[in-house]
C-alpha cells in the first residue's frame, strides 16, 4: 500500500504543533517536524484532499503532496530517527544507534508507521511524569499504546501487569515487535477500543491520544481506573486545559499536576 506525505514549509514551530493535532484527529499517524517544516503521512486510502485544504486553510499555509511507496517507509524513519533521552529516567532509540546510554532505563523501537517515537512534547511530558510516580507492582492501562514506549517504560519501572491497547493495526503490530526487542515480560497487546476490552480496573491509565477521544471515553476511563488510582493524559494543547479538566472533575476524578511543554500538555488526575 502506498502512503501519502503532506509537506508544510515555511511553518513556526506553534503552527506545526497545531497542524500535527489538527492531522492526528484526523488519523495522520506519522510526522516529522524540522525547523522550519512538518511533514505528515497517512495511507492513501484515507487521504482526502478537502480535509487537509481545510486544515492547511485554518493554518493559512499551503502544502504539497508526495507518493510514498510503503517499502520505503522503514528507511525514511531510520534515516532521521535520532535517539531521544528523558534525564535522569530513560533513552529511546532505534536498535541500530551504536550510542552511550547513562541513563537508568534503555528502550530500543523501530517506529514503523506507529506515532510515539519520544520526540514529540506529549510523549516527553508522560513520561516525565511517569518518572514522578511509584509504578512498582501496580496494574497499568496504556490507552492508545502507539509504538507501545509508554507500556515499555513501566515495566521497565516495575509496574505488574500492563495492559496496552491501540485500534491502528499497525501500531499493534508494531507495539508488539518492540515489547518483544526489549524483552518485556507483563505487556499485554490488544486491537481495539476501551469498550472492547475485558471489563477490569487498574491502578494507572496512561492515556497519550487527543482531546476528542479522551473526552468521548472519560466516563469508561474513571470506570477502569481503581479508587486512589491514577490518570495520565496528553495529546493536548494549551488550550485545552479548561476543557479536559471540566470533564474530568465533572466525572469524579480529582486534578494533581499540570505540565507544559512547547504548547503541549500533560494532565494527571486521580479517582
Amino acid at each position: 500500500m502506498q502512503y501519502v506525505k503532506i509537506i508544510f514549509s515555511n511553518v513556526s514551530t506553534e503552527v506545526s504543533e497545531l497542524l500535527i493535532a489538527m492531522l492526528a484527529d484526523a488519523g495522520y499517524d506519522g510526522f516529522e517536524e524540522s525547523e522550519s517544516s512538518l511533514l505528515a503521512y497517512i495511507e492513501q486510502p484515507r487521504y482526502h484532499k478537502d480535509e487537509v485544504e481545510a486544515i492547511a486553510g485554518r493554518a493559512g499555509i499551503d502544502f504539497e503532496t508526495e507518493l510514498i511507496p510503503a517499502q520505503n517507509w522503514n528507511a525514511l524513519w531510520e534515516s532521521n530517527f535520532q535517539p531521544v533521552v528523558i534525564p535522569g529516567l530513560c533513552t529511546i532509540r532505534a536498535h541500530f544507534h551504536d550510542i552511550q546510554v547513562e541513563t537508568p532505563y534503555d528502550i530500543q523501537i523501530t517506529p514503523k508507521m506507529s506515532f510515539g517515537t519520544g520526540h514529540h512534547a506529549t510523549t516527553q511530558l508522560m513520561m516525565q511524569t511517569m518518572q514522578e510516580m511509584d509504578l512498582k507492582g501496580h496494574t497499568a492501562l496504556d490507552f492508545g499504546t502507539g509504538t507501545g514506549v509508554l507500556a515499555i517504560l513501566a515495566e521497565m519501572m516495575g509496574a505488574g501487569a500492563i495492559a496496552a491497547i491501540d485500534n491502528d493495526e499497525w501500531s499493534v503490530e508494531n507495539s508488539i515487535e518492540n515489547c518483544e526487542r526489549n524483552s518485556c515480560r507483563n505487556i499485554s497487546i490488544a486491537r481495539g477500543s476501551l469498550d472492547e476490552i475485558p471489563m477490569q480496573q487498574f491502578d494507572v491509565i496512561l492515556a497519550n491520544i487527543n482531546r476528542h477521544i479522551l473526552l468521548q471515553y472519560m466516563p469508561g476511563l474513571y470506570e477502569r481506573l481503581k479508587t486512589g488510582g491514577k490518570l495520565l493524559m496528553s495529546g493536548l494543547l494549551v488550550d485545552d486545559r479548561d476543557i479536559i479538566t471540566n470533564a474530568a472533575t465533572a466525572q469524579g476524578f480529582r486534578f494533581k499536576q499540570y505540565k507544559e511543554q512547547s504548547n503541549w500538555i500533560a494532565l494527571l488526575f486521580e479517582k
